[in-house]
Order: structure tokens, then C-alpha cells, then sequence
């Protein structure tokens, strides 16, 4: 049976904003994703229900094929937080 693309209410959508960046989301239907370009992340929908969370979501970049392999930016300051504390030791 062929999956049907859920679409996701637009009131929704008008207010959900992006967890690490509180800017807008564009809805993708086709990858059923909520994509937040300021933070260079997609959040998937699963049955449905965005999943708001950070580590779920799959950066996206120019060569969006590739992207998905690279870590998320948020990835890189918490490294940085996690050095600067030790560090203040």
C-alpha cells in the first residue's frame, strides 16, 4: 500500500519555531521534515508529531546528500562549553 504524505496543520506550523534558534520552520512534505534554515536542521515528523528535539534532527546543508553525515552545529559548542569548563577547573 503506498504511504500517503500526512500533511501537517498550518496552525501548527505557525506556532512551532526552532528549539536552538526560535526562527520559523518550513514544512518539506515530501521528506515530511519541519526545516529550520537558520540552524541548517530538519526535524522529523513521525506519524505525524514533529520531533522538536535537537539531537533527532539532521543537519542539512548546499550538498544535502552529504549533510546528513556531518554532526549538527550544536554538536561543536557544546564540545566548546564542555572544554571551557574543564578548563576553569
Amino acid at each position: 500500500m503506498p504511504t500517503a504524505h500526512r500533511r501537517i496543520d498550518p496552525r501548527l506550523l505557525e506556532i512551532l519555531v526552532c528549539p536552538m534558534t526560535k526562527h520559523p520552520l518550513r514544512y518539506d512534505a515530501d521528506r515530511q521534515e519541519l526545516v529550520s534554515v537558520a540552524a541548517g536542521l530538519a526535524y522529523p515528523i513521525r506519524d505525524g508529531i514533529p520531533i522538536m528535539l535537537v539531537d533527532e534532527a539532521r543537519a542539512i546543508g548546499d550538498g544535502d546528500d552529504d549533510a546528513s553525515m556531518q554532526p549538527p552545529p550544536h554538536a561543536e559548542v557544546e564540545d566548546d562549553l564542555s572544554q571551557q569548563s574543564g578548563e576553569s577547573r
